[in-house]
């Protein structure tokens, strides 16, 4: 039982982690969004950098609206973090009691990671799309959570889960990149 415990206590830290984090970041995060969104029309940007996005904005006296899908970005970060940590620390725990092992090797660690960010994305894929959306939908025009969900089909809520699987196998990646560096 105090195991369990200790899965829920990390999945929970992580959890709160990503909140503050992803609060603090926001409107950063919203700006990047609107920016790498853009569609060109007849071959002009509407935004030449990132600060574009901030000063319009200010400009519009829109600056809340930097804060628009927070509450969406937070529940599926805090989600994410959640199934993230819990479900990594549950996958070591079953392959420790399943080999006999009293530690756990590098190759079984990228697996168990990336199988925990697998889930990871798989759950919280549909809030991360509506949280996009929402982000890039015009300064004060954002809908609602279920709005943002409910207007396209279940498989347009899960656009991007390839991708998003995909990159579960980045630290992976990036620990082989760095061994072979090391040799």
């Amino acid at each position: 039982m105090s195991a369990d415990l200790e899965s829920i206590s990390e999945a929970t830290s992580g959890a709160i982690g990503a909140l503050v984090s992803t609060t603090i970041l926001y409107p950063l995060d919203t700006c990047k969004a609107k920016y790498q969104a853009e569609v060109q029309a007849h071959g002009l940007r509407k935004y030449s950098n990132l600060s574009d996005v901030l000063v319009e904005a200010i400009s519009k006296g829109k600056i809340l609206s930097l804060y628009q899908g927070l509450g969406t970005k937070n529940l599926q970060s805090f989600i994410a973090q959640f199934v993230y940590f819990y479900g990594y620390s549950y996958f070591k725990r079953l392959y420790l009691e399943k080999s006999g092992s009293k530690s756990i090797g590098t190759t079984a660690n990228l697996l168990i990671a990336a199988a925990a960010g697998a889930c990871t994305a798989i759950t919280t894929q549909p809030l991360d799309t509506a949280s996009s959306r929402m982000q890039t939908s015009a300064f004060g025009k954002s809908k609602s959570l279920w709005k943002t969900l409910t207007e396209g089909s279940w498989s347009e809520a899960f656009d991007g889960l390839g991708i998003s699987l995909l990159l579960t196998s980045n630290p992976a990646i990036q620990f082989l990149i760095n061994l072979n560096n090391d040799c």
